[in-house]
């Protein structure tokens, strides 16, 4: 992959012009476009351009023929519309095969687990269908399930179902797995003649990665709404993120909105990111920014007097790959795609790949707009976020370590241990009208 880095923003403009919008192909046809969610050591992407594999980073656009893969000590997750997940620990591949609207509306998804370990809640609305294959079986998600599904080196697959009921078919047959309930297959000898092709059994063993995947659903669990917040939208890919990493408010005479906590006056939605090149879409603007998908592809930015940039939710029915930008300043900076070529152009600081979390200090500087702070690796980020607001000083604060790789504390279906991080709870923000004053001076 070819990068090019400008070491500035890319112009001054005083309005976006038609050139600078690309409607996305699911605003017009069936097609699709999910979020990259989270990115944590290394993992690659083939984003279907016909360059190979390149280094993935969160927030890139995941569309029909993408192509994933972790390495040692990668993992990866993928956030679907609703807000259904399907996360991939280290050592795993998969290819979206897959990715459409029916002709009632009804979102199609269709993936290949090519090798290792994939974790899949699917969050089934009528109609939708949710479709995992590997090797020459199949497993389908008749209603809103969660389950784990891994090849191992020994031409076996086991598929463990923590909520609802899956139905697999193939070579080894036909069969349906409970929750609570696992399923041995053998790939080798796939006669369903045979009383080897596969065993279903009560309950499952655990696995290293369970309390890792049972982490992320609590994050977003916990996340997905927030006391106090009248927000609402069609989609669910990205709130969860939102209501961690900033506030939404009133402001009389912009209305509805929402900032991320630590932008002071001198921060811009469009300092951070790059922009990457998808066929069909052309160029799409990639944001850097941890809680950095919805307020980039929905509503508009303003900027708003005393408080500074300010998120404007709406506009559901179009995709926009380059963000609406509304009323800016004179000297405001706002985002231009390149004219011509395939390359992925990075600005400001360019994205981010989260490296494996360890405990220890984070220093949260102002203007970082939650730049550089994994997903609720914080306790109470907007109570930091106050104390910045107070003193606009960097603060130092503790992180929390992650569920450590172990095969024990894992109860299937069990709500977890009290939120992302094991050792510590968190509260979700709250959400309530702008300051008097403003936020940023």
């Amino acid at each position: 992959m070819t990068i090019n880095r400008f070491g500035t923003m890319l112009g001054l403009a005083a309005l976006l012009a038609s050139t600078f919008l690309v409607v996305s192909a699911a605003a017009e046809s069936k097609v699709r476009i999910v979020r990259l969610s989270d990115v944590e050591g290394a993992v690659q992407i083939e984003r279907a351009v016909g360059e190979g594999m390149e280094k993935a980073f969160l927030n890139l656009p995941v569309v029909e023929g993408s192509r994933l893969k972790t390495g040692k000590a990668g993992r990866a997750e993928i956030e679907f519309e609703d807000s259904s997940t399907l996360r991939i620990g280290p050592n795993s591949e998969l290819t979206f095969t897959h990715l459409a609207l029916g002709d009632d509306g009804q979102k199609l998804n269709a993936v290949q687990l090519i090798s290792g370990t994939a974790y899949a809640n699917f969050h089934q609305k009528k109609g939708d269908q949710f479709q995992l294959t590997f090797a020459q079986e199949s497993i389908a998600v008749p209603n809103a399930a969660h389950f784990r599904a891994v090849l191992d080196d020994s031409n076996h697959a086991k598929v463990a179902v923590f909520k609802g009921t899956v139905s697999a078919s193939g070579p080894s047959g036909k069969f349906e797995v409970a929750e609570k309930h696992c399923a041995t297959i053998s790939l080798a000898n796939a006669d369903p003649a045979k009383k080897d092709a596969f065993v279903v059994a009560k309950n499952f063993e655990q696995d290293p990665l369970d309390g890792w995947d049972r982490q992320q659903n609590d994050y977003h669990e916990r996340y997905a709404s927030a006391a106090g917040s009248s927000f609402s939208s069609p989609y669910g890919y990205g709130v969860s993120d939102l209501n961690y990493y900033g506030n939404f408010m009133t402001v009389p005479g912009y209305g509805y909105g929402w900032q991320p906590f630590f932008a002071d006056a001198s921060w811009s939605p469009f300092m951070d990111g790059a922009w990457a090149w998808y066929p069909g879409a052309g160029y799409m603007w990639v944001s850097g920014y941890p809680w950095g998908w919805m307020p980039y592809y929905y509503g508009n930015w303003a900027q708003v007097p005393g408080y500074g940039w300010m998120w404007q939710p709406g506009n559901w029915n179009n995709w926009s790959g380059v963000a609406r930008v509304v009323s800016p300043s004179a000297t405001a900076l706002v985002p231009k795609p390149p004219l011509s070529g395939h390359q992925t152009v990075l600005v400001g600081k360019g994205l981010t790949a989260n490296p494996v979390m360890a405990s220890g200090k984070l220093t949260i500087n102002p203007g970082s707009a939650g730049l550089g702070v994994p997903r609720g690796s914080v306790n109470h980020l907007n109570h930091v976020a106050k104390t910045m607001e107070r003193n606009p000083r960097p603060v130092v604060v503790a992180m929390q370590p992650p569920v450590q790789a172990s095969n024990s504390g894992f109860s299937p279906g069990s709500a977890g241990h009290g939120g992302p991080w094991a050792t510590s709870r968190m509260s979700a923000p709250s959400h309530t009208a702008a300051p008097s004053g403003g936020s940023h001076k």
